[in-house]
């Protein structure tokens, strides 16, 4: 061996190297400058599709469990931490010596059978609230997810004469519980109101069933939350919940038929509406359409938006929409007349916004 030159040790004993400190100060400062990052996860907790804010039974199990692993993760990530920083700090003489088999069974055995027990309790009350027993005379809702948009029953269990349509837009009485059975015409949809209840599939040939219940009024929106083609992120919609007495109004209302219409200009724009052709793929309940194609437009002008929750309820937008849907939502599949002027598909629109 050269004069000056040291052996390199590839594999040095214990007894001969020391591991470097880290002040505890600077360490500190680090874990000081993650605080405003932590700010901007926490602030997606609040919103009008935030789980973290609920306002339904199912939600808040939904929420409890989201909690308890947010907490059991936070306790578990700040345990592992503390076993690695604790040969850090801690000086070698003075280190705990555990045996590596008990660290494993006590780290990778244990404490994950421990954690995941706790959760599978959680888990399953969470589970068991969306499938729930309801008494006979609840309101059944069922639901039928398209390409890209819900077409939406209410079922009178006792007289089925009494069912009538809509879409894209549930109605739900506050402090009642509703039985929601779905399902899906084309792919697998998943619906997801995150606010009131939990998510759930859409399957074609299956009948999934959710139960939810409102326990305050307002509008809170949903949407698809499984990827099902290219206006996947366009298929939302909207509960609306409100009391009792103003949702039986408001089934009473929609199982009546269309109201002829009432002025020169309406009655101008149903006539349009007829000779284009939309009453192929549309119904419209005493106005002489029974297309079942599209979405029902029996009471299109009492809803809040269009094209599954996309855009507001004008007729300047429905007015658009007639002539370049397309446009607005690709491969909605219903054709464009563009070839229509804008006076004639105002007119159309002002049509459909009178059917209240």
């Amino acid at each position: 061996m050269k004069a000056g030159k040291q052996p390199v040790i590839l594999f040095p004993e214990e007894d001969e190297v020391s591991a470097p400190m880290i002040p505890p100060a600077a360490f500190t400062r680090h874990l000081a400058g993650l605080a405003p990052a932590a700010l901007f996860l926490f602030a997606g907790c609040t919103g009008p599709q935030s789980a973290l804010q609920p306002s339904g039974a199912a939600a808040r199990e939904v929420a409890y469990l989201w909690w308890a692993m947010f907490w059991a993760g936070t306790a578990i990530f700040v345990l592992v931490l503390a076993l690695l920083l604790y040969p850090v700090f801690r000086q070698r003489a003075r280190r705990w010596r555990i045996p590596p088999l008990q660290m494993i069974v006590a780290g990778g055995i244990a404490l994950p059978v421990v954690a995941l027990s706790i959760l599978l309790v959680f888990g399953l009350r969470a589970g068991s609230g969306v499938s729930a027993d309801l008494p006979e005379d609840a309101i059944s809702i069922r639901v039928t997810a398209h390409q890209w948009w819900w077409d939406i029953e209410y079922v009178d269990r006792r007289d089925q004469s009494r069912n009538f349509t809509t879409a894209n837009e549930l109605y739900l009485p506050v402090g009642q519980p509703v039985e929601l059975l779905l399902t899906s015409s084309d792919v697998i949809h998943s619906l997801w109101l995150p606010r009131i209840a939990g998510k759930i599939d859409l399957i074609p040939t299956h009948t999934n069933r959710l139960v939810v219940e409102a326990e305050e009024t307002g509008v809170f929106r949903g949407q698809c939350a499984e990827f099902c083609g290219l206006s996947h992120a366009q298929m939302a919609f909207y509960a609306v919940a409100v009391p009792q007495e103003e949702f039986e109004a408001w089934v009473e209302r929609q199982r009546a038929p269309a109201a002829p219409p009432s002025t020169a200009a309406i009655r101008a724009g149903k006539e349009a509406f007829d000779a284009s052709g939309c009453v192929v793929c549309h119904t419209v309940r005493g106005g002489g359409a029974w297309g079942v194609e599209g979405p029902d437009l029996t009471h299109l002008g009492s809803r809040l938006t269009i094209a599954a929750g996309t855009f507001d309820n004008t007729r300047e937008n429905i007015a658009a929409w007639i002539a370049r849907n397309e446009q607005m939502k690709p491969g909605n599949k219903m054709p464009e007349f563009p070839h229509l002027d804008r006076e004639t598909r105002l007119s159309i629109a002002a049509y459909l916004e009178s059917l209240q």
